[in-house]
C-alpha cells in the first residue's frame, strides 16, 4: 500500500518539478534558436492538416446548434455573436488542446523516448550537456508558438464556417450576423483563448518531454509512453480549461444585451 501511494505521488511530483525546471531554464539558459525553428517547423507539419480537418466541423456543428437554438428563442439576429462566443471561448481552445496533445505531445514523446532508449540522453549528461535546456526548452517554446498560431486558424475557420452555415445554409441575415459580433463578444474573449492555447501548448509539450525522457523497456516502452502522454495531456488540459474559464468569468465582466 505504501509503495502504491508513493507511486501515485511520484508522477505528479516529478512532472511538477519538470515544469519548474523548464520554466527556470527558459529565462536562465541561452536560447537554442536553431532547434526552436526546426521543432516549430516539425510541430507545424504534424498539426497543420489535423487543425484544418478539425476546425471546419467544429465551426459547422456549433453554428448549426447555436443557429437552431437562437431560432427557437426568437433571437436569430444574435446567432453570429453566439457562434463567435462559442468558437472563441471554448471550441477553439479545446480543438487546439486536442491537436496539440494528440499530435505535438506524442511526437515530442516519441522523439525524446527514442533518444532515451538509444542512450543519447545519458551521453549528453556525461558530456555535461543539459538535456532539458538543449532539447526540452526549444520543443516547449516551439509548441507554445505553434499552439497560438493554431488557435488563430481554428478561430478563423470556425467563424467562417459559422457565417456559411448561418447565412447560406440557414438563410440568416448577413448584416445581423456581422453586426452581432460586438454585441456579446469582446477582445478579452480573444485574449483568454490565446492564453489558453499558450498554456495548453506549454504543458502538453512538458508532459510529452517528461514521458519521453522517462521511457524505458525498448521500443514497446516508447509506445506505452506515447499512449500515456496523450491520456495525461488530455486530462490535464481539460482540467485546466475548466479552471481558467471559471477564473475568467469571475475576473472579466460579461456583456449584456
Amino acid at each position: 500500500m505504501a509503495f502504491s501511494a508513493v507511486s501515485v505521488i511520484r508522477g505528479p511530483g516529478e512532472l511538477t518539478a519538470m515544469v519548474v525546471d523548464v520554466t527556470k531554464r527558459v529565462f536562465t539558459t541561452p536560447f537554442q534558436f536553431r532547434e526552436f525553428i526546426e521543432q516549430a517547423w516539425f510541430i507545424t507539419s504534424v498539426t497543420l492538416m489535423p487543425t484544418i480537418l478539425v476546425s471546419v466541423p467544429f465551426g459547422a456543428v456549433i453554428s448549426l446548434q447555436v443557429g437552431n437554438l437562437t431560432g427557437q428563442l426568437g433571437a436569430q439576429s444574435f446567432a453570429g455573436a453566439s457562434a463567435v462566443l462559442a468558437v472563441v471561448r471554448e471550441a477553439a481552445p479545446i480543438a487546439a488542446a486536442l491537436i496539440i496533445a494528440g499530435a505535438a505531445g506524442s511526437a515530442i514523446c516519441s522523439d525524446l523516448g527514442a533518444r532515451k532508449i538509444r542512450e543519447e540522453i545519458d551521453a549528453m549528461e556525461v558530456l555535461g550537456v543539459d538535456p532539458i535546456a538543449r532539447l526540452v526548452v526549444p520543443r516547449v517554446m516551439a509548441t507554445v508558438f505553434v499552439a497560438v498560431m493554431i488557435i488563430g486558424l481554428v478561430i478563423s475557420a470556425g467563424i467562417g464556417g459559422g457565417y456559411f452555415f448561418t447565412v447560406i445554409i440557414q438563410d440568416g441575415s448577413a448584416g445581423a450576423f456581422l453586426s452581432s459580433f460586438t454585441a456579446l463578444a469582446s477582445l478579452p474573449d480573444l485574449y483568454i483563448a490565446i492564453v489558453k492555447a499558450a498554456v495548453f501548448g506549454y504543458l502538453a509539450a512538458i508532459v510529452g518531454a517528461y514521458k519521453g525522457l522517462n521511457a524505458g523497456g525498448g521500443p514497446s516502452g516508447v509506445g506505452h509512453a506515447v499512449n500515456e502522454t496523450v491520456i495525461v495531456a488530455f486530462m490535464l488540459l481539460f482540467f485546466l480549461n475548466a479552471i481558467i474559464t471559471a477564473i475568467y468569468f469571475q475576473v472579466v465582466p460579461q456583456h449584456g444585451l
